[in-house]
């Protein structure tokens, strides 16, 4: 497990990624925002997803729809894994958003 200072920097660094990724998803029908290491993510039919920072577990949690994630930091991928389902942090987030809004959305780093 990651110490909590590395994990604090590491949970911080990737939500203020995720945010600004989302910002620049040219979709109306979706508006981010991120505060006290809560990531919400808003839809015009007035549901959310949330991405948030769990660090009494050291996890980034996230929940859309009915399915939640718990993503651990694994050092040798680089990468947020939720070791339930072996998925990737940005690429679960990315697939989630695109089967809601009805077309493929691509997040960039």
């Amino acid at each position: 497990m990651i110490s909590e200072e590395e994990y604090a920097q590491r949970a911080g660094v990737e939500l203020r990624a995720l945010v600004d990724a989302l910002d620049a998803v040219e979709d109306d029908e979706v508006e981010a925002e991120l505060a006290s290491d809560i990531l919400t993510v808003e839809f015009s039919d007035d549901s959310k997803y949330v991405v948030n920072s769990h660090s009494a577990a050291r996890q980034i949690w996230m929940a859309a729809e009915r399915n939640a994630w718990h993503f651990d930091w694994v050092p040798e991928k680089s990468a947020w894994i939720a070791a339930k389902t072996g998925d990737e942090l940005w690429d679960t987030l990315a697939r989630v958003l695109g089967e809601k809004l009805g077309h493929a959305v691509r997040l960039r780093r």
